[in-house]
């Protein structure tokens, strides 16, 4: 397990005392390792493992992380130094901290296998993230990274996105819960502009507000290989929602999108609804708790009466009431081409109306599931981890 010598971002004057003795143990822990790599009789349980257990590439990959782990004061991960060729390495939680990161980022360049690379949650801060980026733009392997929660900033997000520009093999990347603000959406971007490789992008629990909704908006409608996004929890509304909706509408490679937990509302609701008449490639939409009333529902029932790729919409604990459900409801009954397979109105009050009509569209629609607050049957179809729908209204 790695140590953060110098705490989340920086070093702390009162804990001087503590930070010299944790060092001087790491330097102890160090040199035994040292010891046991020139050793002869070094057993299967030891940081290097066995000469059957490892290669040349991997004692040379071994000795370049426990050296810059003496050279920055840090106790070295054992499960890297147990990684051999497994294609896996986790080390969220583990509280590296830029130190940690830096003595990290020198063995990641010589290790040929690593293709998913989980650091979440370890206070990267801006100096880790620079010390990672250098190491990620250099790697051939790794297709899969996770930075979620490490105190990114801008100069941090600005390095990292920087790095996987220049990377291509990078598919999926996780950003969230680093309180990304506006400053940081112009290099997302770029990102979105420049990575025609990258598929999934994860920047739910951020900070991202109207300005960088309009950043991020007609960088979508440019992008040309993203398939999945989530940008959840964040700040998303007026103007910035608006845009942002605009820009899938213009989009033609995104299948999964979830919004939640924004505040899109009805204007939002309404360019939503304008985006689905003319996006043909969209299947997985998530619009729950955005503060979309019966208008901005019947703006995006619009959309829904001439779809043909939405397969699963998701509008629940939005302040829709009984007539925003009918009207989307109506909207669906009217595309007899609709694939639509789950509509989501959980937690929202609706009578009986609303029930009879559910019924009537289930004859046209007998594949469609109805999914509201009296839950009686469980969706069963596998569904990607940003939905997880729980029950239905299916008989």
């Amino acid at each position: 397990m790695s140590v953060n010598m110098r705490g989340p971002c920086g070093k702390s004057g009162d804990n001087e005392e503590q930070e010299k003795e944790a060092a001087a143990a790491a330097a102890g822990s160090l040199a035994g390792v040292l010891e046991a790599e020139e050793g002869s009789d070094t057993d299967s349980d030891s940081y290097l493992g066995t000469e059957g257990t490892h290669g040349l590439g991997e004692r040379v990959t071994d000795t370049l992380y426990l050296r810059s782990c003496q050279a920055y004061s840090v106790v070295p991960a054992s499960c890297f130094l147990r990684q051999g060729r497994a294609p896996e390495l986790n080390l969220r939680y583990r509280g590296l901290g830029p130190q940690g990161a830096q003595a990290l980022a020198s063995a990641l360049t010589s290790n040929p296998y690593i293709k998913h690379l989980d650091l979440r949650d370890n206070g990267l801060c801006g100096a880790g993230a620079e010390a990672l980026a250098r190491a990620l733009s250099k790697s051939s392997s790794i297709c899969d990274v996770d930075l979620s929660e490490n105190q990114l900033g801008v100069a941090g997000t600005q390095v990292v996105c920087a790095a996987l520009m220049v990377n291509p093999a990078i598919q999926k990347v996780w950003l969230a819960g680093n309180s990304l603000e506006e400053q940081a959406a112009q290099y997302l971007a770029e990102l979105l502009l420049a990575h025609t490789g990258l598929k999934s992008l994860d920047l739910s629990y951020n900070q991202l507000n109207d300005q960088a909704g309009e950043m991020l908006g007609p960088a979508l409608a440019e992008n040309t290989g993203l398939t999945e996004l989530n940008i959840s929890w964040n700040h998303l509304r007026g103007p910035g929602a608006v845009s942002f909706a605009r820009g899938l509408g213009a989009n033609i490679f995104l299948r999964v999108l979830d919004i939640s937990y924004n505040g899109f509302g009805d204007p939002g609701a309404s360019a939503v609804g304008e985006a689905l008449r003319t996006n043909n490639v969209l299947e997985e939409l998530n619009m729950s708790n955005n503060r979309i009333s019966g208008v901005g529902a019947m703006s995006l029932g619009r959309g829904l009466r001439v779809n043909q790729t939405l397969r699963i919409l998701v509008v629940s604990r939005n302040p829709m009431r009984s007539e925003g459900c009918l009207g989307i409801l109506k909207s669906v009954q009217g595309n007899r081409a609709s694939p639509l397979e789950l509509l989501d109105f959980s937690d929202i009050q609706v009578n009986k109306e609303f029930d009879d009509l559910a019924s009537a569209v289930k004859v046209i629609l007998p594949g469609l599931c109805i999914k509201t607050d009296a839950g009686r049957v469980e969706y069963k179809k596998e569904l990607l981890a940003v939905f997880r729908p729980s029950t239905s209204t299916c008989p």
